[in-house]
């Protein structure tokens, strides 16, 4: 007998495990019985081949219409003649012909009339579809009764050319023949409340099904076992959060955070309200917050982060914005000190494991009470660093702003109380985890994304936060009007320079964005238009008369910080820059964006981009311009972007168009390697209910005592790097 931990080696023979390992990088028996068939034939029908698409490695079922085979000289043998065998099948709808070179014995196998299953990658020969040399197995088992023809359907299992479905499918039936059936990670009573098979029954049924009916409810039950695990893992973290310990920082009604909230030129809106009475109370809890902040594009998430970190500075402690990129965290550094004014010279407040606020000298014209704002970058001059890596150690810095930087072990912190990390897709496992886990007591953790995350991929991916979403726009902010621009009408192009012309001409500011640096990035980009190049063409050519900079990732630090600086002073009209200016950056006197090559970049990224314009008293305006065709889905999602300025019903629209694997992203390797048959895009109803039920089966057995099966399968999941994200996230 076999069971689910037994190598495949010993299953299946060394070389077919080989060939598995290599094609789906399957070792052990589970892995194979988790390879589910991603459709079925059944005998009583025949495939569709009109769906089929050139390159596609395809399996179809068909009937032999029509045999043909041609004789012609060799090329290779002189004197000598090659075969050609055209055989030409068909579903009823379309057709399709598999060539075979020099296997004349194949018009006899393959007669017309005969029903078989043709596997191969689909060419293209003089503008038809063929398969050329495709595998060929009959449906017709014979009498015997124990096969495809007594159970009348076939499983279509995802094949490469190296292993065959026909292939996989007889792997599988040798396992499952020989199979010790394991215990069933769900529990019973779960399984029993949604009509779901148990664990022997679904891999007998998804595997050898004989109707229709049992391999839809193995597939269901297999779906809502992935997301229940998924679950399970999350809910055993929160739970864990909640007996963490973690110093409390409660609000007070004489700190800077109520001073300063006095000061601001604007109101809160009712959201940041809302969101911040959640973070306020998250803060004097004696566990730690681990909350994610999404909010749409300016709605203000940098206000409510600054006031939970004055809340924690208040409390004596210190708090920490992790941000990805050195413009970002500059920026970030910029804005805290001009919102915070002179409330931001002077040494940490009330620092009580340090000694007193008052044995420290204080700026000239400092508040009294102040607190002190730090910068970290890695590309700080010595002796800037040595001063705020002296502050951060001492407690003299009460808010600490930084790149990756603030993640090296030198960089100690006196009394970390909250840590912030923005953009904080943007940041690996350990990278993110770095600050948290070199604390004493584990600080609060507040992730900020600008970027809005569908309800299905936050359950998915970002279970265990509790999440926090700003859609509510502060009070006079400016529409963003967006256009699609075909760099194909000249016309179009001269009045995309005139418009930004325009608008310099009346005292504002434009960016212009291109998604390659220069000549020296990849060959296979060369069709993109690169940032060196643009910046010469307009500061020569139709923006001549006006003051153009440009900005990208690889300039030094301080060059970075020189332009951004000017830009931000009005001392530059045209900022022609990568995506370095996506998130984060705040020029209230832009108005105007230009995206070259709008198509090569993602809907939620143009949204980002869209978002730096319109940010004062004037409106904005963004140009995508693309030289792609009218009819093409490229064109189609700018025009989706262009209709619309709601980045959540984006995210809705961007999570329909997109791959699931570039919905979950590549850092979640994991997470995408564990879902097979759970989708994000389209299962948000499974995936609430695993939530809830999951919930309920957590919070009555912690430990899991009462199911050793799903002990071990949560156990499982929780040591591979899916869970090492969830964790640090």
């Amino acid at each position: 007998m076999t069971r689910p931990d037994t190598r495949l080696r010993s299953v299946v023979g060394d070389k077919t495990a080989k060939k598995l390992e290599t094609a789906f990088a399957m070792t052990t028996v589970d892995d194979l019985l988790r390879h589910y068939p991603r459709r079925y034939v059944s005998l009583g029908q025949l495939s569709d081949l009109s769906e089929l698409e050139v390159g596609q490695y395809a399996t179809v079922q068909a009937r032999v219409e029509s045999v043909a085979t041609h004789s012609y000289p060799s090329r290779r043998r002189p004197g000598k003649r090659d075969s050609r065998t055209e055989i030409v099948i068909t579903d009823g709808t379309g057709r399709l012909t598999a060539t075979f070179f020099n296997q004349t014995w194949r018009a006899e196998q393959l007669s017309e009339g005969t029903v078989g299953l043709f596997a191969g990658t689909v060419g293209e020969f003089r503008g038809k579809p063929q398969l050329t040399h495709p595998l060929f197995e009959p449906v017709d088992e014979g009498p015997d009764g124990g096969g495809r023809v007594a159970r009348g359907i076939i499983p279509i299992y995802p094949a490469s050319a190296a292993v065959s479905s026909f292939a996989l499918e007889k792997c599988v039936s040798t396992v499952l023949d020989t199979l010790e059936m394991p215990d069933d990670p769900l529990p019973e009573a779960v399984r029993a409340a949604r009509t779901l098979p148990d664990l022997g029954s679904a891999l007998e049924h998804i595997h050898r099904p004989r109707s229709a009916e049992q391999w839809k409810s193995a597939r269901d039950r297999f779906r809502f076992e992935e997301a229940f695990l998924l679950q399970a893992v999350f809910a055993r973290r929160r739970l864990a959060l909640e007996h963490d310990p973690a110093i409390a920082r409660p609000a007070r009604e004489d700190g800077l955070r109520a001073r300063f909230i006095e000061r601001l030129p604007f109101e809160l809106t009712a959201g940041q309200k809302a969101v911040l009475d959640d973070i306020s109370c998250d803060l004097a809890q004696t566990h730690p917050m681990h909350r994610l902040l999404q909010g749409e594009v300016g709605s203000g998430k940098t206000v409510v982060a600054l006031l939970a970190m004055l809340q924690v500075v208040d409390a004596g402690a210190q708090a920490a914005l992790l941000a990805p990129t050195e413009v970002l965290a500059a920026q970030h550094f910029r804005a805290v000190n001009t919102l915070l004014g002179d409330l931001a010279q002077a040494g940490m407040l009330v620092p009580q494991a340090l000694g007193s606020a008052s044995s420290r000298e204080v700026p000239p014209g400092a508040n009294d009470g102040a607190t002190r704002v730090r910068l970290l970058t890695g590309s700080m001059g010595a002796k800037a660093r040595k001063e705020s890596l002296l502050d951060i150690a001492s407690g003299a810095a009460g808010i600490v702003v930084g790149t990756h930087a603030l993640l090296q072990e030198q960089v100690q912190f006196a009394d970390l109380g909250l840590v912030v990390v923005d953009e904080q897709h943007r940041f690996g496992v350990e990278q993110r985890a770095a600050l948290a886990d070199r604390s004493q007591v584990r600080p609060h953790t507040l992730v900020m994304t600008a970027t809005p995350i569908p309800r299905t991929v936050a359950m998915t991916v970002f279970g265990d936060l509790e999440t926090s979403t700003l859609r509510e726009l502060p009070a006079g902010r400016k529409e963003i009007q967006t256009t699609v621009v075909p760099t194909g009408r000249a016309a179009w192009v001269d009045r995309v320079w005139e418009r930004v012309r325009e608008e310099v001409r009346q005292g504002r500011q434009a960016y212009v964005v291109v998604s390659r640096i220069g000549a020296d990035d990849e060959a296979s980009e060369s069709d993109r238009r690169a940032l060196i190049d643009v910046h010469a063409e307009l500061a020569n050519g139709p923006l001549s008369d006006l003051r153009v900079a440009m900005l990208h990732g690889r300039m030094p630090a301080d060059e970075k910080d020189a332009v951004m600086t000017s830009f931000s002073r009005g001392e530059l009209d045209v900022l022609v820059a990568t995506t370095v200016i996506e998130v984060g950056v705040d020029v209230p006197n832009a108005t105007v964006m230009v995206v070259i090559d709008a198509d090569r970049f993602g809907i939620s990224q143009l949204h980002q981009l869209r978002g730096r314009v319109g940010r004062g008293s004037q409106p904005g305006l963004c140009l995508l311009m693309t030289a792609s065709a009218e009819d093409t889905p490229a064109w189609e999602r700018l025009q989706a972007v262009a209709a619309t300025t709601d980045g959540f019903e984006l995210s809705g629209v961007d999570l329909e168009l997109r791959h699931e694997g570039d919905v979950l992203g590549t850092r979640q390797s994991g997470i995408r390697s564990s879902l097979r048959l759970l989708s994000v895009v389209r299962d948000e109803a499974v995936i609430a209910d695993a939530r809830e039920a999951a919930m309920h089966v957590v919070a009555d057995d912690p430990d899991l005592s009462g199911n050793a099966a799903l002990a071990a399968a949560v156990g499982a999941l929780e040591s591979t790097e899916q869970v090492e994200f969830m964790e640090r996230t």
